[in-house]
């Protein structure tokens, strides 16, 4: 598979730094708990409007699985994760026509449908690896900052997170697919990304417009807190089936488009 493996150890560099972002992020905010938790903290929220409470998750901030979820998962990891895999996604496909390195693959024998699926098996095997390694951070570091986390849960957390980000990085994939643009491609997971924070942040805040969280893949993922309740089987399969259906219509639209050098 020399896609995958091109794909791999040309962004081996890229993918150290991420991780090293990710841990910097953890090792900034996850200690900072024990001094959280505090009388004082539940004074702000309480100052706080209920409807930016909800939009940003802090409902649930005083327990260690909600400081979790609203610091790492939930904010400046999840907004790490899925810049990553929308660059990945949007480099692998458009990126790699405009600069006119796919033309020149295509050229020397490898298939289109191999091509987008090599492409999508390096953004799957990206994000897991980054996924492994937030796992592997927040477990090293809960115990000091007493977060009290359940690790089959957070690795449901960690599986959900991945899923969300690879939605959007898939959807980034499907558009280099589709167009052949890189600027599409960067549009394209961002608005996913953007609107499934929007649609979720709106039904939490408005009984009369929860349905609009069918259609969050932010929701999909942390609707269920699954830091504190466990997997949610079902955003789970609609993370990974809908990432699945757009990695299929990226290689749909790749070998049925003429590519451009």
């Amino acid at each position: 598979m020399p896609i995958l493996r091109r794909a791999l150890t040309d962004g081996w560099r890229g993918l150290l730094g991420w991780t090293v972002g990710l841990a910097g992020v953890a090792l900034l905010y996850l200690p900072l708990f024990p001094s959280m938790a505090s009388p004082e903290l539940t004074d702000v929220l309480d100052a706080l409007p209920p409807a930016l409470i909800e939009t940003l998750g802090y409902r649930d901030i005083g327990t260690g699985p909600g400081y979790t979820q609203a610091t790492f998962f939930g904010l400046i990891g999840f907004v790490l994760l899925t810049i990553a895999s929308i660059g990945w996604g949007a480099a692998l496909i458009g990126g790699a026509e405009e600069s006119g390195r796919l033309e020149l693959t295509l050229a020397h024998g490898v298939g289109r449908v191999s091509y987008a699926v090599q492409s999508a098996a390096a953004l799957v095997l990206k994000l897991a690896w980054l996924g492994v390694a937030a796992w592997l951070i927040i477990r090293a570091i809960e115990g000091p900052a007493q977060l009290g986390l359940d690790a089959g849960n957070l690795w449901a957390t960690v599986a959900a997170w991945v899923g969300a980000g690879l939605v959007s990085g898939a959807a980034a994939l499907a558009a280099g697919g589709l167009t052949g643009s890189r600027a599409w491609s960067v549009g394209a997971g961002a608005g996913v990304a953007v609107a499934g924070y929007t649609l979720q942040a709106v039904a939490n805040n408005s009984a009369d417009l929860d349905v609009l969280r069918r259609f969050s893949p932010f929701d999909w993922a942390f609707g269920s807190a699954p830091l504190a309740n466990g997997a949610d089987v079902g955003g789970l399969g609609l993370l990974f089936g809908v990432s699945a259906v757009l990695i299929a219509v990226a290689t749909l639209g790749l070998a049925r488009r003429d590519v451009l050098g």
